[in-house]
Parts: C-alpha cells; structure tokens; sequence
C-alpha cells in the first residue's frame, strides 16, 4: 500500500510502528493526542491508513471513531486489550484490524517454553478448542494440528492433586496447623473417651470440649486430668491460629487456595510474573492448553489480579525477584518462568534471581533490544528475551501497508513474517522513531 500512513500515540510501541512503517518507505505523520479539529484537517484522501498505538482503550475507541466518522472505510488498525471494547469496535468499524502486543507475542512465547515449536496458535473459539502449530522451513512455514496430549492432561491433574492442602506463606501454614491439630486433638479425645463411651457420644463429647460448649467429666485416673487439662490450653492456642488464618484468607481475596483448582501445584505447572495485558493473556492461553498456572504479582490491587482470580489462577503478591517469592510460587517443580511484566529491568532482576535459584529452569522474558539487555546477554544466557514492542510494530506495518500476518515469530535480531500463504518473510526488528 502507498501513501501517507496516520499513527496516533508517542508510547514505545507506537514510535517503533512508526518506525517500522518509514522503513518500508511509506511517509509517516505521527501525532501525540490530536483534537478531532487536526484529524479533520490531515486525514485527506493521500491518508492510505491510521495505527492507533494508545494504552487506553477508551482514548482509542474514541479516535477510531472518529476517523471512520471523517474518512469512512479508511484501513485502521488499533491497539486494544479490553476484550468488550475490542468486540464493540469490530461491531461498528467491520475495517478495523484489532490486535494487543499480548495477542501477537503469546503463541511465540507458549510454544518456545511449552511445545518446543516456534509458535503455536489457536485456530477456533474458545468454545470449539483447535490448535496449530508452526514451524520454519527455510522460506515457507510447516503448520501442524496440535492437540493436548493424555501426558499433559495426567500432569495437568498431578499438579493440582499435588497442591491440595499445602501451605504457600505463614498466614496458610497458621490455618493448617491450626486445623491438623484441632483435628488431631479432636480424634485423640474421642479414642480416650471411647473407652467408657460408645463412639457418638465421644465424639459429641470431644468436640464439645473443643469447641468450649461444655466442660468434660471429670476423668477416672491422674494422666487424664493431666491430658484434658492440656488439651484445653491447646485449643486456646490452635483455635486462635485456625481463625487468624481463615479470616487472613478471607481479607486478602482468597487469591490461592488450601483446596480446589486455586491452590499452588508443587510441579508440572508454569510461573508467570506479571498480570498485565501480557500475562492475562498467557494465562488464559495455557490454562486453554491444560497447563496448570501460578501467577505473581508485586501489586494486591493490579486489574489483573481480579482476572486471574476469575480464572481460578492462583496468585502470589510480592516481589518476583525476591527468591523467597519464587519459593512460594514452587518454582522448583515448574516447566518454565515467564517474565512479563512492562518494566524490562524488573524482568531482569527476575530472571536472574530464577537463575540463582534453579540454574536449568527455562525462562522467557519481556524486553526490547537497549544496551541494558544487550550487555545482560553478553554476560551470560538468562533466558529467551521476547521483544514485545518490537514484534507488535512490525505486526502493524504489516497490516497497514500489506496484509495481515498470520504469525510473527522472532529470530534473534530479526522477524519472521509469516503470511496466510504460508511464506516467510525475514525482516530486521524495528528501531524507533525520532519524531518527537
């Protein structure tokens, strides 16, 4: 496609679209926040396409309808994450092309750490499951049907029965030893008192005991009185731990479970730090692929925490590139840790201190290709680096200026485009512009 091509926003992700767009020697007109009264005044009939690269979805349904308002059919591609304003924005502007850096980067980053392909990409709705895979072959691209395997569905059941009732920080290990004991004292009780009761009557009478209903008979011999006596004082004890820990549960959002699908797997399952747009969407990914999902998160409050909640993903708040945290998420028994969050020094930070903790452990991690990363690599292998921004550019170019690609995956310093006709092109990862 000729002509001159519209991108709206100064974000990263933008200037390199920018950048990607001027490299395929299309002229670019790169705005910041323009009033509809500019957008009026550029958008001429030599304006072949409009990149809306926005982080606010709101903002960006907004200047997208304006655009189609004034220059009605134009080709438009917008960046959006929110799943209803995305679905909103297809209903009104059938020519619009939608797409978030999690949706183009996600299959590259499953496939490189779960499936040993070079992507993998779902084929239909969430509510008819179908997967492919791709692979590079010289110029042309191999697809393949993929399809969970019975070794993935046995794990997938081992690593939830394997996090049924363990503890995962201090407040779930006080609600378990409160409870183990409660019930250990409870048991023991009724045994002893068995042998002058039948057995509902000395359960009734245990459990009246430590509930603090109704005071025991008095016992027949002196270690008994020494038995009760002590029991009391140690369900003051454990009672008072039992009830710390359930309302601690409670007031933190029950974000991970004792039981159920939201407890912490001690294996088989995949650390993902981050729970932006990027981590959602790998979470909802590999939990459709059946692989079990441990998220952390350095903010209570953070959007995503709510999402992954409603997904029955646990999550564990803290700071990623504390061990102690990776510990808590049992990194020890994961497949792979994907760093994903926006900042690429705290990606870092996590990836090293993963490294420290398993050295073997494979890691994918967000970045782009500044001198931080750059001199990181040079240092030594801290894990398969993910340009995000890059490859979100390179994905708008090619909508705008030719076709949609069908997949974009990373080859070192480059990209390889694949088209829906199964060819590949190799193409150089975008810079970023220098227009403001």
């Amino acid at each position: 496609m000729s002509g001159k091509v519209i991108v709206i926003g100064l974000t990263d992700i933008g200037r390199r679209a920018c950048a990607a767009i001027s490299e395929n020697g299309n002229e670019v007109i790169h705005l910041g926040s323009p009033s509809d009264a500019e957008l009026r005044e550029l958008l001429t009939d030599d304006i072949s396409g409009v990149a809306i690269m926005l982080h606010n979805d709101i903002e960006s349904l907004r200047y997208s309808l304006t655009i189609e308002h004034i220059r009605p059919g134009i080709r438009l591609f917008v960046a959006i994450f929110d799943r209803s304003v995305r679905h909103e924005l297809e209903r009104m502007i059938p020519n619009c092309f939608i797409a978030s850096p999690a949706y183009v980067a996600s299959p590259t980053i499953i496939a490189s750490m779960i499936t040993g392909h070079h992507a993998i990409k779902r084929t239909g709705p969430t509510a008819n499951l179908s997967w492919e895979t791709i692979d590079l072959d010289n110029e042309t691209a191999r697809f393949a049907p993929f399809r969970v395997s019975g070794q993935m569905k046995r794990q997938r059941i081992s690593a939830y029965l394997s996090g049924q009732l363990r503890t995962y920080d201090f407040a779930s290990r006080a609600l378990l030893t409160g409870l183990f004991a409660l019930m250990a004292m409870l048991i023991t009780d009724a045994a002893i008192l068995h042998q002058h009761l039948p057995i509902p009557e000395a359960f009734y009478s245990a459990a009246a005991v430590i509930s603090g209903v109704t005071a025991p008979e008095l016992p027949h011999e002196t270690w008994q009185f020494l038995q009760s006596g002590t029991f009391m004082l140690l369900t003051i004890i454990f009672v008072a731990m039992f009830g710390a820990g359930v309302v601690n549960h409670i007031l933190q959002g029950r974000r991970v479970g004792i039981v159920g699908r939201r407890v912490v797997p001690k294996r088989h399952h995949v650390v993902i730090v981050g729970l932006g747009q990027v981590g959602i969407r790998l979470c909802k990914e590999l939990k459709l692929l059946k692989v079990p999902v441990v998220a952390i998160e350095h903010d209570e409050n953070a959007r995503g925490v709510l999402f992954a909640r409603d997904m029955n993903i646990p999550v564990v708040i803290g700071n990623a590139s504390d061990v102690r945290t990776l510990r808590r998420a049992n990194l020890s028994g994961a497949k792979a840790l994907l760093a994903m969050t926006s900042s690429e020094q705290e990606n870092i930070s996590v990836a090293v201190a993963a490294r420290t903790l398993l050295p073997e452990i494979p890691i994918s991690l967000r970045a782009g290709t500044n001198d931080a990363i750059e001199e990181t690599k040079s240092l030594f292998s801290i894990g398969t680096v993910t340009d995000v921004n890059g490859l979100t550019a390179a994905y708008v170019a090619s909508s705008l200026l030719d076709q949609t690609p069908k997949v974009i995956i990373p080859r070192s310093s480059k990209f390889a485009l694949v088209t829906e006709e199964n060819h590949v092109q190799m193409k150089a990862m975008p810079g970023r512009c220098d227009c403001h």
